[in-house]
């Protein structure tokens, strides 16, 4: 029988969208197999609903939750973990940076979606010919 597959920690905690630091030791100290993936995915334990729900979150899940890029944080300065509360405090806040950087990010969407639209238009009319 074929060893199962496994994952560093770094790796699950990244596809889970947890920190890694704010783990229980349990989970960092060994690979993640497969199954038990799977299984925190589809029934997370408390450990897990709670740090996906307060935080400590990494950086993609802060940039998300805040609307904007990695970068966009990185230019405020922002490179703490910052928890749940942290983050709606943010949001009602709006600081000067957040506002900017929520700005950027919905140009970037337009400028994406312009794109896409222009290339689906292309590929139809390729289609026609």
């Amino acid at each position: 029988m074929a060893q199962e597959q496994t994952m560093k920690p770094e790796t699950a905690a990244k596809k889970l969208g947890i920190l890694l630091a704010a783990a229980p030791e349990s989970f960092r100290a060994e690979p993640v197999t497969r199954t038990a993936f799977d299984e925190l995915r589809t029934q997370p334990p408390a450990w897990l609903e709670e740090l996906r729900r307060e935080g400590p979150h990494p950086r993609p899940v802060v940039a998300q939750k805040l609307g904007v890029s990695i970068s966009g944080l990185v230019r405020a300065g922002v490179e703490e973990p910052l928890t749940t509360a942290e983050v709606k405090d943010l949001l009602q806040e709006m600081p000067e940076w957040l506002v900017r950087e929520r700005a950027t990010q919905a140009e970037v969407h337009a400028e994406n979606a312009r794109v896409k639209q222009e290339r689906a238009d292309k590929a139809a009319a390729r289609a026609q010919d």
